[in-house]
């Protein structure tokens, strides 16, 4: 009698268990996810840095990442590849990553992140969904349930690389190459940009957090940080007369172009033995330098360039990347600073 109550509370219990919504577990391998970026990492010279940057980045698609951990982990991609001559392959591969779907081990949809990222080459670019999701639905708290900027994804689990979400634990990489164009408000940086590698890396470059810049984040400049060839033709011109000019010196356009001058003025003085602050981003002797280990690596500009600051366009701040002394000069001179690259000329 005794074994055959324990027999049928056994039974029942397999029954109720039955009659749960039943959730499937959407994964994927993870460390497949990066290593399209790795081999383009390896090839442009990031050696070690390559592996550990990797690993950092595909841990963030398991479902233990928090919103934002995946976005910060292509910034970092993105960081190294402009300390590697803004290497357009790295800088692509990571705006594909940043669009891969993360692990959903309750089959909901996984939350955006809220945050506009550092680096402006990610500006309007968010992971997809995997198709298996539930897209009534998402895991978490739901203060992440929209892309930032975008207020009517469609169709839902789409993302800028694909108009669909992506087949259970398919591979962004494995479908397109492309990244797409940026969707939503913070996607503007690059907008106008055509889909291919060259576009995918001529957004506009990100402040840096100390010695390089006034402000961080981004905007609308198009200043063509990642590419040789948006450094040499994004260039706006000049304003025509003084009174052009100084209608376009209206509130932080003003003091951006002010800071930039500082701040080449301040480049002009640094060597590679100056002090530095892991991070920091400048220009030393005319090459991009970002410092590491209390040292700055300097990367040489592509020929008939060189590193300068320039300002911003549509918020406060100032970016580093390398340009034309032509082009510098006229981006400081259309927010109707006088004085040049540096502010003595």
């Amino acid at each position: 009698m005794v074994q055959f109550t324990a027999i049928l509370a056994a039974s029942m219990a397999i029954s109720a268990a039955s009659a749960l919504p039943f959730q499937k577990r959407i994964a994927q391998t993870i460390a497949d996810s990066t290593k399209d970026w790795v081999a383009a990492c390896t090839k442009a010279g990031g050696a070690d840095k390559c592996g550990t940057i990797s690993q950092t980045a595909f841990t963030t698609l398991l479902a233990a990442g928090k919103n934002c951990d995946q976005q910060d982990a292509a910034d970092q991609m993105v960081d190294l590849a402009k300390t590697l001559n803004n290497d357009p392959d790295m800088i692509k591969f990571a705006q594909l990553f940043v669009q891969q779907p993360r692990n959903a081990p309750d089959s909901l949809q996984v939350p955006y992140c809220q945050t506009a990222p550092k680096n402006a080459e990610l500006n309007g670019f968010f992971h997809c969904q995997f198709s298996g999701s539930d897209f009534t639905k998402f895991s978490g708290d739901q203060t992440g349930n929209k892309p930032l900027g975008v207020d009517n994804l469609d169709p839902a689990g789409s993302c800028p690389a694909s108009k669909t979400p992506i087949p259970d634990g398919k591979q962004l990489t494995d479908i397109t190459q492309d990244p797409g164009q940026p969707q939503g408000a913070s996607g503007s940086a690059a907008s106008g940009s055509s889909n291919s590698t060259a576009s995918a890396t001529s957004a506009a470059p990100a402040a840096s957090s100390s010695v390089a810049s006034t402000a961080s984040g981004s905007d609308n400049s198009g200043a063509g940080a990642a590419s040789e060839s948006a450094a040499t033709t994004a260039a706006p011109a000049a304003s025509s007369s003084p009174a052009a000019a100084a209608g376009a010196a209206s509130g932080f356009q003003a003091q951006n172009g002010k800071d930039a001058q500082a701040l080449n003025a301040k480049f002009a003085t640094l060597t590679a033995d100056s002090a530095c602050t892991d991070g920091d981003q400048a220009c030393v002797s005319g090459g991009f330098a970002q410092c590491v280990g209390g040292k700055f690596v300097t990367t040489q500009c592509a020929g008939g360039t060189q590193c300068f600051a320039l300002p911003l366009v549509n918020k406060a701040g100032t970016s580093v990347t390398c340009s034309t002394q032509a082009d510098a000069a006229a981006r400081i001179a259309a927010t109707g600073t006088q004085g040049g690259v540096t502010g003595s000329g």
